[in-house]
Order: C-alpha cells, then structure tokens, then sequence
C-alpha cells in the first residue's frame, strides 16, 4: 500500500533529495502494509464468516448427497438378503410334499444353520398358520394378497420377508426372518468412510476459496476499512491508502471512488460543522412539524421568566395545556397526513390568538403548552382562554375537508400554583385531565383539590391491594332463570369490597365501578380475577357436596385477564384445584375483548370450549361485534345488556334491538339471557320474544354467599312443589 497525499503540508521541503527520501518511506510503508495484510485478512470476522458459510455449505450439500446414497446402500443389502433367503427357501421346499408340511425339518435346520435366516412361517393361501421353525416372526399375511411385503424391526437387527404364491409357485405365504445386524455395520462403516472423505474434500475446497478470496476480495475491503476508520478517527485530515497492485475491477473503482469521497467529505466538513450546529440547536429545541418550541425550550423559558418576570418584577404568569380532543380517531380516520397538516393549523391559530411575546410550543403528540406573562391589558388567563376557544370556532380547512376542532384547556399560575418550572407545567397537565375528565371542550383552572383528587387515587390503589392480602374482598351472586319454566339455572358472581373504617357500621363497601377501573389500569385486576375464579368454582363445588343441584356459575372475565394473562392455564388449573365439572362453569366476556385481536381471540376461546367451560357474550350490543366473526366464536350464550331491557318498554330502538339479539342469537343456535329485568311487564316482553334466561332486581338483588345460599334452597324447594302439583294436574287432565 502507499500513502496518498493529496495535497503538501505547509513548510514541507520540495528540494530532489526530500522528493527521494519521501518516495522511499511511501515505499517502505507499502511494503510494511502489504506484509500485515495478510495476517490482518485472516484475523477478520467477515473471513472466518464466509470460510465457515462455505465449509457448512459444502458439508450440507455433501451431507444430502451422502444421506440418498446410504439409503441406496441400505436398500441394496436388504434387497440381497432377500433375495438369499428367496433362493435358501426355494431350495428347501418340498413340491411333492403335502399341504401341511411344504418344508421338512431336515431343510428348516439346515436353513437355520447355514443361511441368515432365523426363523420361518408357513401359511395357508387361506393365511392360516401351518408351520413354524426357529424364531416367530412378526410379519403375517392379512388375507390373499399377490404382493410380498417386508418390515425391518426399530432396532435394525432383524428383517422379516414374507413370499407369496406367485413367488415360488406353491399354494403358500412364506414369512422368513432375517439376521440383518451385519446390514447396520456395513452402512455404519460406509458412512465413516464417506464422512471422511467428505470433511477433507470439504477442507480442501474451502482452503483454495479462502486463498483467492483473500487477495481478490477480502484484502481490498480490509484497506477500505482501515481508510474508512481514518477517516472516522480525524475526518477533516484523513491518512488514505491505495492498493500495491491497482486494478480496474469493480473492487478497484470501488476503492477509488471511496478515496475521492473520503477527500470530499473533509473538504466539506469546516463548512457544513456550523450548519449542522444550526439544525441540532432547531432540533433540541424545536418541533419539526410545527415549528413551534418543544417541551425543552418551554420548560426552559419558564425557569428564566419564574426568575426575572416573577422574582425580579413580581409579575404573574400563567400557563396553559392545551389538548385536541379526540385527536386520535381523527389521526386514525382521516389519515397521519391530515393529522399533521391539522396539528400545524393549530399551531399557528394559537399564535396568532394570544400576545406576541407569548411562548407556544408543542409538548408532545396533540398537546400544546403556552406561557403568557399577564399584563394590564390581560390581567386575567380567562381573557386569554377565551381567545384560544375563539380561536377554534372557525372549522380548520385541510385536503378540501373542513373540520371544527374543539380543545380542552387546563391551566395553572405562578406564583399561586408553584414557583418551580416542571411543578407548574404538572399543575397545568393535571387541570387539564380535569377537564377531559369532565367532558371536553372546556377548561379547568388547578385546585389543590384536583391533587387530592390524585392522590386519593393512588390511595385507592394502595387499599385495593392491601384488601386483597387481608380478605376484604367477596363474592355476591345474582341468580339467573329459566324463564320458561321458572327453574334456576345458574348465578354471576360479582365482585365486592368491603373497606373496613372507624365508623359505626365498622366500614363500607367500595362501588365496582370505583375501584374495577383502578385495578385495570393497574394491573391488578389479574390477581384478583384469579381469586375470584377460585372462590367461585370452590364455592360451587361445594354447594354439589351439600346436595343443592347443580348449576353454572357465571364469572367475568376483563380485557387484561384475557389477553395478557395465560387464561387457559388459569382456568385449567382452578377446574383440576377445586374438582368443579367444566360444564359448571361460564365464563364472560365483552364483545370489546373479542374485538381486539381476532385470531388470537378465536384461539384462546376455542382452547377454553375445548376444556368444557360454557362461553358467554357480556352486555352484548354495546360494542362492534361483527357478525361475521361472531359465528366463528365457540360461545354459548349472548347477554343482552341491561340498559336495552330497562327502556324496551319505552323507547322503539330499545325494544327493537331487544328483539334483534334474541332472533339473532337463536339463528346461531345461542341461548339468549337479558339481565336487568326488574318487572312483570319486562318478563312478559322478554316472554313474548323468546327469550330463554333472565337475571334480574324482580327476582333478588345479589346476594352474599350465606343467603344467596338459603335463597336457593328455598326457591328450588317451591319450584318442586309447583312442579309436582303441576304434574298431578296434566294428569288429572
């Protein structure tokens, strides 16, 4: 190799004799240079790499060819052996002899003596045995049949033949077992000696490739790399090498090529350093879409005027989060392009409603955080809301649609709500959860009670996992019906939380719809699904053991059990712990679960039909069920959702959608149960429908496990008489 200089140092001697004595180093270099290129090639990875991919290759592809022939070579020994014990028999039978004897003894024993065959049977045309010498084989005829049949055993050591008629011309199956042991060490010997020759040729090939690989490929990339690495360590004054051989080849214009780019791109590097300092500063701290300050900028803007405007000149500023409500669907419905395009309309609306030197920046995805100092002019941040709301009645035009944005405002001030950059922004963000909370399209101004708010929740969380570890928690059951015959027929088991406090009554329970949402979102709900699981089968199965008849108990299943815990292992294991008959038990899920992951869904339900368990369709019309996929779920029964059977009687959408899931359900062959029925007008309706279980407040309220238990003994007591008396008047009839 030799130094590439391409431009002179200042102050370098250009006298003849430092021309000579510079063009002999550059030599020698060279030639220190080509000498290490060698050892450098085989130290490489990418070298060991290809010689390996190529020894692999040559082995894999020597390796098929080998396994066909063994084959080949094994079918030829067995092909041989056959055909001695074809002519060892031959010879042994006796054509005059009569039916029963078509060998004699004296011919058997010398077969058994000088042949590798260890064993006969002779059959009958008609397949029954006749005569039987040395070992028994396994192989027998299965009728007539004009075709021989051969089986080797698992071990190798034995190969059965069987001869038809048509093979030696007499009126007999002949079944002879062959020693084959010799056949497994002529193939194991065939085999060492092809692997051998294969490693060496492989070797070989793989040694010659790597040899003109090594000066033809990997050698120039070895150069291109230590240039390439010059370049990395000082890319404005890059030390850049040639090949001692130059050549025309796609490698040599490829070296050349990557020298001259090399070159270029310290020439380029001085004058591009201070643009490129320019755009990292824009991209630190600005957004890329908008334009607009990011979060950085702001939080730093905010610090310098929390210590100038407000320290300094006791000044107040407030600052607002601004979100786009409902950003996602429209991203997710109109397309990531009208999402970007809208979010910079909203960017420049919200700079031109509020004061020039406001700061607006984009904190993150739809949110907008902006800082004003107040002044006379403004006094209060209401003024400034209401410009921002103003601002958003007109509809924004985007690709020739025109959509009204509405916007949820939350907003905090210094120094009343903190004097602390991120605090206030926290403050802010937590009005403006407020606000999304309570509906959109408004604004929330921070209160301290908004953090208690907060932190009663995070309490909440606390608690709910303590009333996990001290039994707080317990099972109420609702009883469902047959709503033909009146019998009951089964029982959800709903969750509750007893929280013990300092009151008279010595505590209270906690709303589901308080702290179910909390466990969720926490994750929590898996463990305490999984207990109510096993409460629930338990307390079934216990029930059978006292004598009550049998029923199915009805447990929910949330999103977050389905899909991130192993609910199939769950469920197997509570079924096989509390002994509870599979068919017992129901499990339901929303139709919401069902829609999130279609193929995923299918399976696990079709894992769980498969264990015995019944599989229901909770507050079925309240989600995106599509029909088409519904008739590919294994489940059992459709829910109507209470809030359909409650206004049936009143409202024609109600009623009309009632009627719409028990045809439906019917046509799939689904039973069909509404919950919610609190009246004799709601049976009568659900009567007349079809419907065929019903659950509901006309019945009972949920129950603890004591009385719900008392509940069902008396009720299926009643039940009986009325059926008996019922009985005794058809016959009467």
């Amino acid at each position: 190799m030799e130094k590439d200089t391409t431009s002179k140092p200042e102050g370098q001697d250009t006298t003849p004799a430092a021309a000579l004595g510079a063009k002999r180093g550059r030599w020698a270099f060279m030639h220190s240079s080509a000498a290490a290129a060698s050892p450098q090639v085989w130290r490489s990875r990418i070298s060991w790499r290809i010689a390996l991919t190529v020894f692999a290759t040559l082995l894999f592809v020597q390796g098929a060819v080998l396994l066909f022939t063994i084959r080949h070579y094994e079918s030829e020994r067995l092909d041989s052996l056959r055909a001695l014990a074809n002519a060892g028999i031959a010879g042994a039978l006796n054509h005059d002899a009569g039916k029963a004897a078509p060998i004699g003894a004296g011919e058997a024993e010398h077969l058994l003596s000088n042949t590798e065959i260890i064993g006969i049977s002779v059959f009958g045309e008609d397949a029954k045995p006749l005569q039987q010498f040395g070992e028994k084989p396994a192989l027998a005829p299965a009728g007539k049949a004009d075709i021989a049949a051969a089986v080797r055993s698992a071990d190798g050591m034995n190969y059965e033949v069987m001869f038809t008629p048509h093979d030696h011309g007499v009126p007999y199956y002949i079944v002879a077992r062959v020693d084959s042991s010799a056949v497994e060490r002529q193939i194991s010997e065939q085999i060492r000696k092809t692997v051998t020759i294969l490693l060496l040729m492989s070797g070989f090939v793989t040694a010659v490739m790597m040899l003109a690989l090594g000066q033809w490929l990997l050698e120039p990339i070895m150069l291109l790399r230590t240039n390439l690495l010059n370049a990395a360590k000082n890319p404005e004054k890059p030390e850049i090498f040639r090949m001692k051989r130059e050549t025309r080849d796609e490698i040599g214009i490829a070296i050349r090529i990557a020298n001259d780019l090399i070159r270029q791109n310290a020439n380029n590097l001085k004058r591009l350093r201070s643009q490129a300092e320019d755009k990292i500063h824009k991209l630190a701290y600005f957004d890329a879409l908008t334009g607009l300050p990011n979060r950085t900028y702001f939080l730093e803007k905010l610090d310098d005027h929390i210590r100038h405007k407000v320290v300094e000149e006791d000044r107040r500023i407030a600052v607002m989060s601004v979100d786009l409500d409902h950003f996602k669907d429209i991203n997710d419905t109109m397309g990531h392009e009208f999402g970007d395009k809208l979010l910079e309309a909203i960017g420049r609306r919200l700079v031109k409603a509020l004061p020039e030197d406001s700061v607006i920046s984009r904190a993150s995805a739809d949110e907008f955080t902006l800082m004003v100092v107040l002044k006379p002019e403004y006094p209060d941040s209401s003024i400034l809301v209401d410009r921002i709301f103003h601002a958003m009645t007109e509809p924004v035009s985007i690709l020739q649609e025109r959509f009204q944005v509405r916007v949820s405002i939350g907003v905090a001030h210094c120094p009343d709500d903190g004097m602390e950059a991120r605090q206030i922004l926290k403050n802010a963000d937590i009005a403006l959860n407020r606000a999304k909370e309570e509906g959109r399209d408004t604004v929330r101004y921070y209160s301290q009670d908004f953090d208690l708010a907060v932190q009663q929740r995070f309490q909440l969380l606390r608690d709910l996992r303590s009333a996990l570890d001290e039994n707080q928690l317990q099972l109420h059951f609702h009883p469902q019906f047959d709503l033909r015959t009146g019998q009951l027929i089964g029982a959800e088991a709903l969750l509750r939380w007893w929280l013990p406090d300092n009151s008279r009554e010595g505590g209270y329970f906690v709303s589901p719809a308080e702290f179910i949402p909390v466990a969720e979102q926490s994750g929590l709900i898996v463990p305490i699904g999984q207990w109510v699981l096993k409460t629930a089968c338990a307390a079934n199965k216990k029930w059978q053991e006292q004598g009550i008849a049998p029923f199915r108990i009805a447990v929910n299943i949330s999103g977050v059990q389905f899909h991130k815990a192993d609910i199939v292992t769950l469920v197997a294991d509570v079924l096989k712990d509390t002994k509870l008959d599979p068919k017992y038990l129901e499990l339901e899920v929303t139709e919401s679960v069902f829609m999130e992951n279609m193929q995923t869904t299918i399976d696990i339900l079709n894992q769980l039909h498969r264990q015995g368990v019944e599989l229901a369709v909770d507050d079925f019309g309240t989600g995106y069920s599509s029909l088409s996929y519904l008739r590919q779920f294994p489940i059992d029964r459709l829910k109507i959702d209470q809030s359909f059977i409650r206004n049936a009687l009143v409202n024609p959408d109600d009623r009309m959608i009632t009627k719409t899931i028990i045809s439906l359900g019917h046509s799939l062959g689904l039973k069909v149960i509404a919950e919610g029925v609190e009246t004799n007008d709601h049976e009568n309706f659900l009567k007349e429908e079809g419907c065929d279980e019903v659950q509901g407040f006309k019945y009972t309220k949920p129950l603890n496990m004591d009385k719900f238990v008392e509940f069902v003994v008396n009720h299926n007591r009643e039940f009986a008489k009325k059926t008996k008396f019922a009985v005794v008047d058809e016959k009467k009839a």
